[in-house]
């Protein structure tokens, strides 16, 4: 694909979806359902009101804080339990016990621990971020071969060498397709999360719109902005997948 192709077909497909999204608001005769012109109009409200920069604003710190922690915490977490057999024994049950866990059923729990605020949403999105990244950073490690292991060791280097010249850029394109993963699932955590544990972001408003006068208009356009910036998000890390030192490890697409 020429890559002017790769502009061209997907503006080609997103004007023919509002078409018919816009054709089928007009023969539906809908006065619920919102047309793309009054979407844009509600979104120019909010931008005129003051108040979508702030929703964004504070969706994006509650993903970056929790994202944040779960890698501060889950990359030394999965390096220890790839690093040592003895290790990823003990604890490597109760990690995949607790993994198929949906992060949305500790909401019950985040409301009680911290109540209606920004630390219940930061802790869901970091229970929903931290899994991911272990098991990836885990396997990574775990997943070296053993010859090259064994030719770091031969060349003398120490096991601080080892780790820091052989084992970790060698993991570093699997621990980078968890943190994308991690990633993912955090955005789509964060829209549940404002639903219910606080009265503000992105997921806020779009429920905030359907109860208070059933802005159905300021609803697709919250559906939308997450649906953008959770494309950006995905984008920004693909990005870091094409540096020089990592993209070894994945095939061309």
């Amino acid at each position: 694909m020429k890559r002017w192709e790769s502009y061209f077909w997907p503006l080609v497909a997103l004007v023919a979806v509002l078409i018919l999204w816009r054709q089928g608001v007009i023969y539906s005769g809908t006065k619920v359902f919102p047309s793309p012109y009054d979407v844009q109009l509600g979104l120019a409200e909010l931008i005129r009101k003051g108040l979508l920069w702030g929703y964004i604003g504070d969706s994006l710190f509650r993903v970056g804080s929790g994202y944040t922690l779960a890698i501060a915490l889950g990359i030394p977490t999965g390096i220890i339990l790839g690093w040592y057999p003895n290790a990823s024994a003990a604890f490597n049950p109760v990690i995949q016990l607790m993994r198929p866990i949906s992060p949305l059923a500790w909401i019950p729990l985040s409301i009680v621990w911290f109540g209606v605020s920004n630390f219940a949403a930061v802790f869901l999105i970091f229970m929903a971020s931290f899994f991911p990244v272990v098991v990836a950073t885990m396997n990574g490690v775990h997943n070296v071969p053993p010859m090259m292991r064994n030719a770091g060791i031969n060349f003398g280097l120490s096991p601080a060498a080892l780790f820091r010249r052989v084992i970790f850029p060698a993991a570093l394109p699997q621990v980078l397709v968890g943190l994308r993963i991690a990633l993912g699932i955090s955005w789509l955590v964060v829209v549940a999360a404002e639903m219910i544990a606080v009265d503000s972001g992105l997921g806020y408003l779009i429920i905030d719109s359907r109860n208070a006068g059933k802005r159905y208009d300021l609803v697709i356009a919250g559906m939308l902005l997450i649906g953008v910036i959770g494309l950006c998000l995905d984008l920004s890390i693909r990005r870091v997948e094409l540096l020089k030192s990592v993209r070894w490890g994945f095939r061309n697409e």
